[in-house]
């Protein structure tokens, strides 16, 4: 076995040189952006942008991994205007993982509630309302003094709001289950003359 690893390390010599430069680059990106020592965001940018920049200078040092590199600077660019909130606002996480959690919960309990394997029609329908709704109240169920205490003409605005995707999408089954009448009524309609007669 050791012979085997030997040799292994022994072919791939001339290649390890341009990880070793590539990979102290990326644990320095890590290292800054994992910020230890607490700087605020301009700070933290800075480091990360002087970094990046300085890899984008001297890729060719990293041998056959320039194009990696080159890569790595552009997909930074790409996640640049949303990467330092983080820093700037307290308690925000880094990573969406948390977020991510939290969604698959929602899920779990929605396939649980309904019995169903896919996601609920009524996720996409009326999301904004139901997810936020469901979230909260696992957090905290609401009173029935809370409750009352809803403001109507923002519920009644929300409604108005969410009522065209829930009309489109009584058209969709309507259609699913009759096409022909659902044709035919449509027809009727573009047909008729605009002014009475």
């Amino acid at each position: 076995m050791r012979q085997l690893i030997g040799r292994g390390l022994e072919r791939t010599a001339e290649l390890w040189p341009d990880i070793a430069c590539a990979y102290d680059w990326v644990h320095r990106a890590a290292h800054i952006l994992g910020n230890e020592a607490g700087e605020d965001a301009t700070k933290v940018q800075r480091r990360f942008d002087g970094l990046v920049a300085a890899m984008a200078r001297h890729r060719a040092k990293a041998g056959s991994l320039a194009g990696a590199i080159e890569h790595f600077g552009k997909v930074t660019r790409s996640y640049r205007p949303g990467l330092f909130h983080c820093y700037a606002i307290p308690d925000l996480p880094r990573t969406d993982n948390g977020l991510e959690q939290l969604f698959g919960s929602q899920r779990y309990h929605e396939r649980r509630a309904t019995g169903r394997k896919t996601a609920s029609p009524a996720i996409v329908l009326r999301g904004e309302v139901r997810v936020i709704s469901a979230i909260a109240t696992r957090l905290h169920p609401p009173t029935a003094r809370e409750l009352g205490r809803a403001n109507r003409t923002r519920w009644a605005d929300l409604q108005r709001r969410l009522a065209p995707r829930h009309q489109a999408r009584i058209l969709r089954t309507r259609f699913r289950r009759d096409p022909k009448a659902y044709l035919a009524e449509l027809e009727q309609k573009a047909c008729q003359p605009a002014l009475p007669a």
